[in-house]
């Protein structure tokens, strides 16, 4: 099971709460950002390691389902750490273009030759 450190961005991978009416917050494929980590106790759920995320606060539990614990965390199950995709962000990184020296064409250009005006011929009288 991954560790998470404070401060660390994570993302949410199952957002499913067995036997839980109540919209717990969390959205899988959803990046949060822990705010504590470490293991807790319950007496219903048991011990298990759980984070607390800076997006969301959960407040006191104490509604019709609830155990009475003040912002419980989430497992830490539910979440694995953010890595940046090397692969995906080395394909952003494009090659140098080459530098491209303006030089003077080798092939002869063609022109149209000019027209020149050539005299009327006079009409003659045979």
């Amino acid at each position: 099971m991954p560790t998470f450190r404070v401060g660390q961005k994570v993302v949410c991978i199952n957002d499913r709460f067995k036997n839980v009416s109540i919209d717990q917050g969390i959205r899988k494929g959803q990046v949060y950002t822990v705010r504590w980590t470490g293991h807790y106790r319950h007496y219903v759920d048991g011990d298990f390691y759980g984070i607390k995320l800076v997006e969301i606060y959960r407040g006191k539990d104490d509604g019709p389902e609830g155990y009475g614990a003040d912002d419980m965390p989430f497992r830490a199950t539910r979440f694995r750490p953010l890595v940046s995709d090397r692969i995906r962000s080395m394909l952003g990184i494009k090659a140098p273009q080459p530098k491209v020296v303006a030089k003077p064409s080798t092939i002869p250009s063609v022109r149209p030759k000019p027209r020149i005006a050539m005299p009327e011929r006079e009409k003659e009288d045979v």
